[in-house]
């Protein structure tokens, strides 16, 4: 096997995301939206949070950035600037033709005796009369550039500044329609007018009738006069090009003031002075009228900024303006659909820079991360966790739970019973005989140490001995006993149910692992679920009624195996029974009927004789539900806690540590 490594030139879509973190973000969303593809949905949708001040941005935050750069140029470039330029540049030729012909005038009268009278009266005329057409010319720039096409300067200086103006105007007319032939267009000369001229006719024949295979078809159009237009597999897709430019001229001139955009609109029409080209390029604009008027009018954007602009760069901030636009919509469908697939990544770098790159490039990863790190993998269609992934939300799950207690509400586990145990702990005490000889070597040879020694020589005796204490650990058998009632997601409880169950496993499964947990769901019947496919339960999941009477009979079922160590049961509800079974069928009634309580008292009396403690959390002050807790609890002597859905996870497993281990 054979590897190529290179430098990274930037085009390399890397991401360095961390596959833990992901999960993290995903483990509290698969606990309320029970479905992996809509918790990847949503991290694509609203971002994924880094360490630190770092984070990825989902489809939102880009369309934000997006519009905060929109706005950011808006706000900064002044669009009119361009006509300002072209109106000081006629200023200047006007006065350069005024000075030229005083200077005509001088030299007229200076001449003496070389020039006759009449000459000089000639010469004066005509200078008057210059004068009085440049009095008549516009103030108004594209109207004075109108009146000059036709005035026969006096002044060379004054011709070649006019000259240089209508080029520039060319230029710009020609760059509205041929944006790919901007260092071509700079200096055309008549050879080159002429051939453009011949590849707009040619392309005008085919947009009239592109069936006809005469004069040319688009092959033999494309070899002939294709360095003139955009790179195009057909007519259609050179029509979309051309139409995009025209686009894009139409939102520069939306975008100006009603007399700025006139100005500019007669100083490029006056700019074409080759009669021919400007009747193809006038027949071109006629036939793109009707595909123009296909597509939606052009943006006008409101600029209102001070900084100056030259044509060029006003058309190049008119296609930044529409690739923004453009990435926008690609980023609200992608928003929509919850998939990155259709944006374009070399947008995203080039408009909102290397950082909102990186983010998509690591959003559009995060299946494959996921996967390379053993945490998913796809059924054909569908995606699912692994049990390594399920593991991880678990062990999220238990560390959220126990971020939030403080050191000293769990963890002192004082005990007055002696005896040999079968888990050492980190205190030791001097060696008795009988203790489990689980030698603390270092605290022995301190010891020794203490007492002296002799000729360099540590010498050990009976007293110096310690040996670690041991904790007596017993086996417990728990079942969490989860409502599944509709009520419970209305009231947003059955998120923090499922955090339990999964760190409850996590917790036993890591520490305790002679222990048993089972878990068990009720609503009108009772059912037995892997702790690990909890997360996977939806709505759908949820029906009406509270079977607790069916629930602790399936409960004390599958404790009924274990016949030594702790058996208790764990029960989580919002709500009062409303549901018994009759006959193995279930009756439903709300308000709770006196026969649903006492058969569900009955099944608590069975629980109690078979010495299995039930500890209720209650979800709900209602008076109803304290009433039969109340009366389950006189029966089985149990423990009652009340607790909100934030600070569920906190008592049970508190509560399960603490009774689970004694220092022995």
């Amino acid at each position: 096997m054979y590897f190529t490594y290179s430098w990274r030139d930037g085009t390399q879509e890397l991401t360095n995301l961390d596959p833990d973190l992901v999960m993290e973000a995903l483990s509290d969303d698969l606990m309320s939206e029970a479905d992996l593809k809509t918790a990847l949905e949503r991290i694509t949708r609203f971002g994924l949070r880094r360490l630190g001040s770092e984070s990825e941005r989902g489809t939102l935050g880009l369309m934000e950035q997006v519009r905060s750069q929109r706005r950011e140029d808006l706000e900064r470039y002044d669009l009119d600037s361009m006509v300002q330029d072209i109106k000081e540049r006629v200023s200047d030729i006007v006065t350069t033709e005024r000075s030229g012909l005083k200077s005509l005038l001088r030299e007229a009268q200076s001449a003496g005796v070389s020039m006759t009278a009449s000459d000089q009266k000639a010469v004066e005329s005509v200078a008057g009369h210059r004068a009085n057409v440049l009095d008549r010319v516009p103030e108004e720039p594209g109207s004075a550039v109108t009146a000059l096409a036709d005035y026969e300067f006096v002044s060379d200086f004054a011709r070649a500044k006019f000259d240089a103006l209508m080029d520039v105007l060319q230029r710009q007319v020609l760059q509205t329609r041929f944006k790919h032939m901007q260092q071509s267009i700079r200096g055309l000369t008549p050879a080159d007018i002429t051939g453009l001229t011949a590849a707009l006719q040619a392309l005008n024949d085919l947009i009239e009738d592109p069936e006809s295979m005469y004069p040319l078809d688009f092959e033999q159009f494309r070899e002939l006069h294709g360095s003139h237009f955009p790179p195009a597999k057909n007519l259609d897709d050179l029509l979309t090009h051309l139409m995009e430019q025209a686009a894009e001229t139409e939102s520069l001139l939306s975008s100006m003031a009603p007399d700025m955009r006139r100005t500019l609109e007669e100083s490029m029409g006056s700019a074409l002075r080759d009669p021919g080209l400007r009747d193809e390029m006038a027949r071109l604009h006629d036939l793109m009228e009707p595909v123009i008027a296909a597509h939606p009018p052009a943006a006008h954007y409101p600029f209102s900024g001070e900084q100056s602009v030259t044509f060029d760069e006003a058309l190049k901030l008119m296609r930044r303006m529409q690739r923004l636009d453009l990435l926008e919509r690609e980023l609200h469908a992608a928003h929509e659909n919850a998939s990155l697939e259709a944006v374009d990544p070399e947008a995203v770098r080039d408009l909102l820079g290397p950082e909102a790159h990186e983010s998509l490039c690591a959003l559009r990863s995060l299946e494959e991360v996921l996967a390379r790190a053993g945490y998913l993998e796809r059924d054909g269609e569908s995606l699912r966790l692994t049990p390594r992934g399920i593991r991880r939300i678990g062990q999220k799950a238990l560390h959220d739970i126990f971020r939030g207690v403080k050191p000293s509400g769990f963890g002192e586990h004082v005990g007055t019973r002696i005896g040999a145990g079968s888990e050492p702990a980190d205190e030791s005490q001097p060696y008795e005989y009988g203790n489990p000889f689980l030698l603390d070597l270092s605290q022995t040879l301190m010891n020794a140490v203490g007492r002296g020694h002799t000729a360099g020589k540590l010498q050990l005796s009976v007293s110096d001995f310690e040996v670690f204490r041991t904790e007596q650990v017993s086996q417990a058998a728990t079942v969490l006993m989860i409502d599944l009632s509709r009520s419970m997601p209305m009231r947003g409880c059955f998120t923090a149910a499922k955090k339990v169950a999964l760190a409850l496993n996590t917790l036993i499964t890591s520490q305790f692992p002679r222990d048993h947990l089972y878990v068990v769901g009720f609503s009108d019947y009772a059912r037995q679920f892997h702790a690990e496919s909890l997360y996977r339960l939806g709505l759908n999941e949820y029906v009406h009624g509270t079977n607790i009477q069916h629930g602790l009979k399936l409960a004390r079922r599958l404790l009924a195996s274990h016949k030594s160590g702790t058996r208790q049961i764990i029960l989580i509800t919002d709500g009062e029974p409303t549901a018994h079974l009759e006959d193995d069928r279930v009756q439903f009634s709300y308000p709770p009927t006196a026969r649903t309580i006492q058969a569900t008292l009955r099944e608590v009396q069975r629980c109690t004789r078979e010495r299995i403690v039930i500890n209720t959390f209650m979800l709900e002050r209602s008076h109803y539900l304290a009433e039969f807790v109340n009366q389950m609890t006189r029966i089985n002597h149990g423990r009652v806690f009340y607790a909100t859905p934030e600070r569920l996870g906190d008592y049970i497993l508190v509560d399960y540590v603490h009774r689970r281990r004694k220092v022995v």
